[in-house]
């Protein structure tokens, strides 16, 4: 009993304790890979909880004590139910987003929801927003279930390589005690920080060693098969712990920063732009070797799910912008991906519960490596030359706001950009798309089948196709070439995120998803408004510029 009381005290703490790092490390099998302790932590929180830490304790310690005092456990705060509509159905209390399991598990409506789900999922038609949270309640509680009961925790090999692993409450005889001693390793350590002993350097290092110890016997004991990479699950960890693709971002926005003063300038300024390029392809090594990894990882190409494709497509967009600045020297291209960058690797991050970050294996009908690696990657790196015309775009229309005449020059530089970013986007997704069409045929049994994804695939190539041509034929200006740029953007939001996460209907179902639509709808409108909004401007306020 104390040393229950010892772990409580621990998490609900404020000091930092890296002691326990060695558990990280530990191999488990789940959803069909073996993964570090660590990354199975970090899921379960994220799923349940809603966030990759608790009370400022990392997730590693935190799961490990819901194993060790449920009965506790059940009655925090803990599932996260974001929607409000559930809640009501539930007839929770509406200004909280996390209640306790035993609230849900006694809940009497909880059974009748489920009861519902089961008839919805019975008549394999589209579910509403409504009932995607109850299916993620019902796996929320299942998993928080599953670990409590030390049944989701899949820690010794199973004796065929490719069988199932036993979980903690499975383990029997040396197996248990073994990993028994790492629980009770982790409660000393607990017991430790919560009496306020100031521990040394020496005292801290032993300590470590202990736990380290209590692992390594285990590992030892597992004995894993050739099968289980260590290699792999050290470099995840690592991976877990230095946000590659956060940095990434970071030193994007400070790139866009720099080269965007001597864009604005009359004058060139040599500092600000090697500065810029320094900290472009410091940002773009880091976006790349994020990439690396994850391949390394999972062993395939890194676009099976929407978040992976939201890295992908700026990555593109930057990889673009330095072929086209390179052979145009226009600034504003590579200005424009970095804040383009910015915007998409910093959503990734922001929503991990509709852009979930995990390493997943591929489901069937993606296991055809070679079509993943050609049509998938493909149709998405041309969103990224697409995205590129959008953020340039938006540049030129803000400088039309502004002063068309003081920025004449920065717009037509960007009208070729535009130009050449749409060219080779159009390329891309027509390829992508051809090829997306042999992939059905060998899949499916048909080329075409007019498939949401087919379609709106289709409609985004049109439309770029009639944006080129019209500037082609000068039927529009620099100006119309920007504003339908912008305006033609929303296609591709469609294709790429519209179909999967608001039609949700049709073959390619391995990329439904729910979540954010209000936030991507709203962005698509304030969009078409502001391109509206310098229309007007333009046509009524400043007529003496209407001449590009």
């Amino acid at each position: 009993m104390k040393s229950w009381i010892a772990v409580l005290l621990f998490l609900f703490s404020t000091q930092i304790f890296a002691q326990t790092e060695a558990i990280k490390y530990l191999p488990v099998q789940d959803s069909g890979r073996v993964k570090p302790y660590d990354t199975f932590a970090q899921e379960a929180l994220r799923m349940i909880y809603g966030r990759d830490t608790f009370n400022g304790k990392v997730a590693t310690d935190v799961i490990l004590t819901w194993m060790m005092i449920p009965e506790y456990w059940e009655r925090v705060e803990l599932i996260n139910i974001p929607h409000s509509g559930l809640r009501d159905y539930l007839k929770l209390d509406h200004d909280k987003k996390r209640f306790k399991p035993v609230e849900i598990f006694m809940n009497d409506r909880t059974p009748l929801l489920f009861q519902e789900l089961r008839g919805v999922e019975q008549k394999n038609d589209k579910m509403n927003l409504f009932y995607q949270e109850a299916q993620k309640l019902e796996n929320q509680l299942t998993l928080f279930r599953a670990i409590s009961t030390g049944l989701a925790i899949r820690v010794l090999p199973a004796e065929d390589p490719n069988g199932v692993w036993t979980s903690v409450a499975e383990l029997q005889g040396p197996a248990r005690e073994k990993f028994n001693k790492i629980i009770k390793t982790f409660a000393t350590v607990a017991a430790q920080v919560t009496e306020g002993e100031t521990l040394s350097k020496a005292k801290k290092k032993e300590v470590s060693e202990k736990v380290k110890t209590s692992v390594e016997e285990f590992k030892e004991f597992a004995d894993y098969p050739e099968t289980v990479n260590m290699t792999k699950v050290n470099v995840e960890v690592l991976y877990n712990q230095v946000d590659v693709f956060m940095w990434s971002w970071v030193f994007y926005l400070f790139a866009g920063i720099l080269l965007l003063i001597p864009w604005l300038s009359k004058e060139p300024k040599p500092f600000f732009l090697k500065a810029g390029w320094s900290m472009a392809f410091l940002a773009f090594f880091l976006h790349t070797l994020g990439f690396v990894i994850r391949v390394y990882l999972i062993g395939r190409p890194p676009v099976s799910n929407m978040y992976e494709t939201v890295l992908w497509v700026p990555w593109g967009a930057v990889f673009f912008a330095f072929i086209l600045e390179y052979v145009y020297k226009r600034h504003i291209i590579l200005i424009a991906s970095c804040f383009m960058a910015v915007l998409c690797l910093i959503l990734s991050g922001l929503s991990p519960n509709v852009l979930d970050p995990s390493l997943q294996p591929l489901q069937p009908v993606l296991r055809s490596t070679f079509w993943l690696a050609t049509h998938v990657l493909i149709i998405t790196i041309s969103y990224g030359a697409f995205l590129l015309s959008w953020g340039i775009g938006n540049f030129v229309l803000t400088a039309y706001l502004l002063d068309a005449e003081k920025y004449k020059k920065q717009i037509q530089h960007s009208s070729v950009a535009i130009h050449r970013s749409n060219q080779i986007g159009v390329v891309l997704l027509a390829a992508g798309i051809i090829l997306g069409g042999i992939w059905a045929d060998y899949s499916w049994g048909r080329f075409w089948g007019w498939d949401p994804k087919e379609t709106w695939a289709l409609i985004a190539l049109l439309g770029y196709l009639a944006v080129l041509h019209a500037k082609i034929s000068r039927w529009i200006s620099h100006f119309g070439q920007a504003a339908w740029s912008v305006v033609s953007f929303a296609l591709v939001v469609m294709a790429w995120y519209g179909v999967n996460y608001v039609l949700g209907a049709g073959l390619h179902s391995y990329g439904f998803g729910a979540g954010g639509v209000e936030y991507v709808s709203g962005v698509v409108v304030v969009q078409l408004l502001f391109v509206f909004y310098v229309y007007l401007v333009r046509v009524y306020k400043k007529p003496n510029q209407l001449k590009d």
